[in-house]
C-alpha cells in the first residue's frame, strides 16, 4: 500500500527509535519535498531530525498540483497541505495527525489514518508485541499528547 506521510508521525517515532514500524507497515513511504524540508530542520541527533535522504525508503517527492497546496493554505501549513496533495495524486494512504489535516484529507475523500491507528494496525499484523509501550514512549519522551480517554481506548482495543 503506498503512505504518504506528514511530518509528525515521522519525527514523533524518530524520537523514540520506532521510525522502522512505517516501513514494516508500509514499505516505502513518500513524503513532500516540504516535509522533508521540516523533517530536517532540527539539529542531527536531536530526538525526531531525520534525515530523509539517509532513509532508503522515504522518498521525498514535490508535489505537481501546485494550486491544490495554495488553496489548502488557508487551512493548513505548507507541510500539511503539501501532503494531503501528494496523496491525492498517489492515490494513497494519507498519514497524518492533525485533526484539521484529517477533516481536510476526509472532505476530500482521501484515505486516511493517524499515527495511533497505524500503531493498532500494526499490533492486529503483529509487527508489535504490545501498543502500550510505544504510546508510554510517544507520551514521555517525544512529547505527544494524547488525551486519557483516547489512550485507554486504543490499549483497550488492542489488549495492551
Amino acid at each position: 500500500m503506498t503512505c504518504v506521510c506528514n511530518t509528525s508521525p515521522i519525527t514523533n517515532l524518530a524520537a523514540i527509535g520506532q521510525m522502522e514500524l512505517l516501513s514494516k507497515l508500509y514499505g516505502e513511504v513518500f513524503v513532500p519535498d516540504e516535509v522533508a524540508q521540516e523533517l530536517a530542520e532540527g539539529a542531527p541527533g536531536s530526538p525526531g531530525f531525520v534525515d530523509v535522504a539517509e532513509v532508503a525508503w522515504i522518498h521525498a517527492q514535490p508535489v505537481e498540483n501546485r494550486p491544490l497546496v495554495a488553496s489548502l493554505l488557508s487551512e493548513l501549513d505548507l507541510g500539511e497541505a503539501a501532503a494531503i496533495a501528494l496523496a491525492a495524486e498517489r492515490e494513497a494512504l494519507l498519514l497524518i495527525d492533525e485533526r484539521r489535516g484529517r477533516q481536510v484529507a476526509a472532505r476530500l475523500g482521501l484515505r486516511h489514518i493517524g499515527l495511533l491507528g497505524a500503531l493498532v494496525v500494526a499490533k492486529h499484523r503483529d509487527l508489535i508485541p504490545a501498543v502500550k509501550p510505544i504510546l508510554d514512549d510517544l507520551v514521555h519522551t517525544a512529547g505527544f499528547w494524547i488525551g486519557p480517554a483516547l489512550y485507554d481506548r486504543v490499549v483497550k482495543s488492542v489488549g495492551g
